[in-house]
């Protein structure tokens, strides 16, 4: 269903019982990549998976565990977590009772202008697991107003300000983006990779689009987004694809519509992508065990 602001929904935590797994997923519409997560589990469920944006993380309850930069961490409830870019992680509950978080899934790309009122560059949190009463009340805030039926096109604007102040305010050393980065041309080269996900497309045409070879593109991409055009554009069909698997779409038909070239080949990358199966993350948007 859609929700008021054109956001795509998934439902699946309304109620949770007694070992009951779900998930619920919500995508801004028209923001590839910024996605809103509550999910309810026991035991491991993902396996190492990275992902191309920032996840910034509330633990509601039981103990979260994840391994992250080659150690074991453990979020509590109440503590924030925050995951960089591409970094590997994977992730489970730390003990016998029920996992409860929620998790934005923030894009580079618009966590950027965010910044740019306060001179700083993309934060890095050097240590993941943190406690902001502040930043806990705004992401709190930001899920409350996302189920609420008071809801605008404001709200993302407003949560991507709150987080972009409360990341830099547990942030070291920023990383910097070179100031004369080509960020028209790399807008560019997104919005034709989102406008083009049921098809291969080649870099020859990434450098008719933008105008400039695909080396500099590769390189501005790296610097700006933390990822790779490659990369990017497999995210992108991902994230369509599991889109699809929310409305109910057979596995098959969903790899096909996001234009992997069989099932196998999509399982692959969701696998790598997320930590868990195509079939196993269906399962948890529906309550279903497997």
């Amino acid at each position: 269903m859609e929700a008021a602001i054109g956001h795509k929904v998934s439902e699946g935590l309304e109620r949770s019982c007694k070992r009951d797994e779900r998930v619920r997923s919500i995508h801004a519409a028209g923001q590839p990549g910024f996605e809103f997560m509550e999910a309810r589990f026991f035991g491991d469920v993902f396996e190492p998976h990275r992902h191309d944006t920032y996840a910034i993380g509330l633990t509601l309850g039981g103990v979260q565990r994840f391994r992250y930069r080659g150690v074991e961490r453990k979020s509590l409830p109440g503590d924030i977590l925050v995951l960089h870019p591409d970094e590997e992680h994977d992730g489970g509950a730390g003990n016998e009772a029920e996992l409860h978080y929620c998790m934005l899934y923030v894009p580079p790309a618009l966590l950027a202008p965010a910044l740019t009122g306060r001179g700083r560059a993309l934060p890095f949190v050097r240590d993941p697991v943190f406690n902001d009463p502040a930043l806990r009340k705004k992401i709190l805030g930001c899920f409350a107003e996302v189920d609420g039926s008071d809801k605008d096109g404001l709200l993302l604007d407003d949560v991507l300000v709150d987080v972009a102040e409360g990341l830099s305010m547990h942030a070291g050393a920023p990383v910097i983006a070179g100031r004369s980065q080509p960020l028209r041309q790399i807008k560019a080269a997104c919005a034709y990779m989102d406008a083009h996900l049921a098809r291969n497309i080649h870099s020859a045409e990434l450098e008719t689009v933008t105008g400039i070879d695909r080396f500099a593109l590769s390189r501005a991409f790296r610097s700006v987004l933390h990822t790779s055009p490659h990369r990017y554009f497999l995210m992108r069909r991902l994230d369509r694809a599991r889109l699809l698997l929310g409305d109910g779409t057979p596995l098959a038909e969903a790899a096909a519509e996001s234009g992997f070239a069989d099932q196998a080949h999509f399982s692959r990358h969701f696998k790598k992508a997320y930590g868990l199966t195509p079939g196993r993350w269906s399962a948890l948007l529906t309550g279903k065990r497997r």
